[in-house]
C-alpha cells in the first residue's frame, strides 16, 4: 500500500472544498445587485425669460454635485457652469450667456465622492433676441473681467466687454432707472407701473429671471427706486418717501406746501420695521436753496444713494441740498453732514463747494468715500474719492475721473470701485459709460450714446451676480 495516497487524498478533498467555495462567492457575486447610476435621467429645455440661457434638469441619485459642460455644435466643450447641489433627486442647473439662434451640446457631469457619472450628450438650439433689444459696441485696451449690469428701454440687461447682450429680463412696464445687483445674488428692480399713485414695490430676480418676491417701504410710505442694500438675512435697507404739508410763508415758500423728505428704513424679510430715520426729524427746510423751496411742490432732500461703511454706519447722499450725511443705525442720530447749506467739513484739494447733485455714493475702506459730482462744475461731470477724518471733519479730494470731451450729467449716474484702484462711472443722461483705471485713464466704453445709464455696475459672474463685488 502506497503510505502517500491517504495525503493526496485530503489535498484533493481540499482541493475540491476551495473551488466549491470560489464557485459560489462567483455566483454570489453575479447575482449581487449593482451599484446604483448617479445620473438617473436628464433633459435641456429653453427659459422662457431669456433666450440666452437654458435649464438643465437632471435626477441623480446620492450625488454630491452636479455641473454641465457644454460648447457650440462642432466645438470642445470648453464652458461650465458652477456646482448644483442637489436637495433630494430632482435639480436644475441654468446654463447662462448662450450666443442666440446658436446650436448648443451639453453634458451633464454628477459626482459622488471620487466617482463621476456622465450622462449622454443633449443637444439644444437658442432662439432669436428680442426686436426691442437694444444693441451695443464696447471697447477698451483693458477691462476688468466680467459684464456690465444696467437698465435699457424695457429691461434689466447685462452686457461682456464687447457690448454682446448675454443676459436680459423684460419688465411688462421697463425696470425704471435703476436695476443693480446685490451680494443676495440677486437683481434688484423697482419698476413704474402705469397707474399713478398705485404702490409700485422693488422685485427680487434670480439668475434665470424669476421673480423671488417682493417688497417696500413700511407704513405705507413710497419706495423710491434709486438704491437699496439687501443684506445676507434678507432684510433690506431702503429710501422712502414721506410727503407732508406745510406752511413755508416764513421762509419765502407758499401756505401749504407739500413738502417730501426722505425717511431711511430697515425692513426685516417679514416687513417688520427694524430701524426708521426720518429727515423731518434731523434737517431743516432752509438746508434747501431759497430759490427750490418757493413752490407749492418741494422736492426737499431727494436721497438717491445709501451705503454703510466699516463700523457699519449708514452714508446716504441727499442730491437737493448737495450733501452727504452719515447716520448711526443704532440710535439714528446724525454723525455728521458734508457738502451743502449745513455742511461740517473743511474741504481739502477742491474748492467749495466740493460737490453739487452729486449720484452714486459709495463708500472705500479707511474712511473714503467716492461719488459722481454732477454739477460741482458747471462744465463737466467727475468721479470724486474722498478720504475723510470723523474727528476733525475734514476731507481731503485723492483721486477725479473725467470723461473726454467732458460730459455734463444733470441728472442720474454712478460710481463702482473696481480692484486695483480702478472705477466704473455711469453719467446718467449724460450718456456715457466709462472704466478707468488709477491713473485716470479709460479702459473701458460702451461706444456711442448707451441713452440714460442711471446705474452701471460690474458683475463678475451671471450665476452669482453682485456676490463678488469689490
Amino acid at each position: 500500500m502506497d503510505v502517500d495516497e491517504p495525503r493526496r487524498a485530503l489535498k484533493r478533498a481540499w482541493l475540491a472544498v476551495g473551488a466549491l467555495l470560489a464557485a459560489c462567492s462567483e455566483q454570489k457575486q453575479a447575482v449581487a445587485p449593482a451599484e446604483p447610476e448617479i445620473i438617473l435621467g436628464a433633459s435641456v429645455n429653453a427659459n422662457a425669460d431669456n433666450v440666452l440661457s437654458a435649464i438643465v434638469a437632471a435626477r441623480v441619485h446620492e450625488a454630491d454635485s452636479v455641473v454641465v459642460r457644454f460648447g457650440l455644435e462642432g466645438g470642445p466643450r470648453d464652458q461650465v457652469t458652477p456646482a448644483i447641489v442637489p436637495v433630494g433627486e430632482e435639480v436644475q442647473v441654468p446654463v447662462l450667456g448662450l450666443w442666440p439662434a446658436a446650436r448648443y451640446v451639453l453634458e451633464v457631469a454628477a459626482y459622488r465622492g471620487s466617482a463621476e457619472s456622465v450622462a449622454p450628450v443633449l443637444h439644444f438650439e437658442t432662439g432669436s433676441l428680442p426686436a426691442d433689444l437694444p444693441q451695443y459696441h464696447a471697447s477698451g485696451t483693458d477691462p476688468s473681467a466680467g459684464y456690465v449690469a444696467f437698465s435699457a428701454g424695457m429691461y434689466g440687461l447685462v452686457i461682456d466687454n464687447t457690448g454682446r447682450v448675454v443676459w436680459y429680463h423684460r419688465f411688462p412696464f421697463g425696470p425704471g432707472l435703476n436695476f443693480e445687483a446685490q451680494p443676495t445674488g440677486r437683481y434688484y428692480a423697482r419698476p413704474s407701473t402705469p397707474i399713478v399713485g398705485d404702490f409700485e414695490p422693488w422685485m427680487e430676480i434670480d439668475p434665470l429671471g424669476n421673480v423671488t418676491r417682493t417688497f417696500g417701504c413700511a407704513g405705507g410710505l413710497t419706495a423710491r427706486f434709486h438704491d437699496l442694500i439687501a443684506q445676507l438675512d434678507r432684510s433690506v435697507w431702503l429710501l422712502c418717501d414721506d410727503t407732508r404739508v406745510m406752511d413755508l410763508t416764513s421762509v419765502g415758500g407758499v401756505a401749504a406746501a407739500q413738502v417730501t423728505g426722505t425717511v431711511v428704513q430697515h425692513v426685516a424679510e417679514n416687513g417688520t420695521l427694524l430701524f426708521e430715520w426720518s429727515a423731518f426729524d434731523h434737517f431743516a427746510i432752509t438746508d434747501l436753496e431759497p430759490a427750490d423751496r418757493s413752490g407749492v411742490s418741494v422736492n426737499w432732500t431727494h436721497s438717491n444713494a445709501l451705503a454703510l461703511d466699516a463700523d457699519g454706519n449708514l452714508l446716504v447722499s441727499f442730491r437737493s441740498i448737495s450733501e452727504v450725511t452719515k447716520i448711526d443705525p443704532r440710535t439714528g442720530a446724525v454723525i455728521w453732514r458734508m457738502g451743502g447749506l449745513a455742511n461740517q467739513f473743511t474741504m481739502h484739494g477742491t474748492p467749495l463747494p466740493a460737490f453739487v447733485r452729486q449720484h452714486g455714493l459709495r463708500t472705500l475702506p479707511g474712511n473714503q468715500l467716492m461719488l459722481l459730482d454732477n454739477a460741482g462744475d458747471p462744465g463737466a461731470s467727475r468721479a470724486e474719492r474722498y478720504l475723510y477724518d470723523d474727528a476733525t471733519h475734514e476731507a481731503w479730494l485723492v483721486a477725479s475721473y473725467a470723461s473726454l470731451p467732458a460730459v455734463r450729467a444733470q441728472l442720474g449716474g454712478t460710481t463702482q470701485a473696481l480692484p486695483a484702484d480702478r472705477m466704473l462711472v455711469a453719467y446718467g443722461n449724460g450718456g456715457r459709460v466709462e472704466e478707468y483705471d488709477a491713473s485716470g485713464a479709460v479702459v473701458w466704453r460702451i461706444e456711442g450714446d448707451p441713452g440714460y445709464v442711471f446705474r452701471a455696475q460690474r458683475i463678475r459672474s451671471l450665476y452669482r451676480p453682485g456676490v463678488d463685488l469689490p
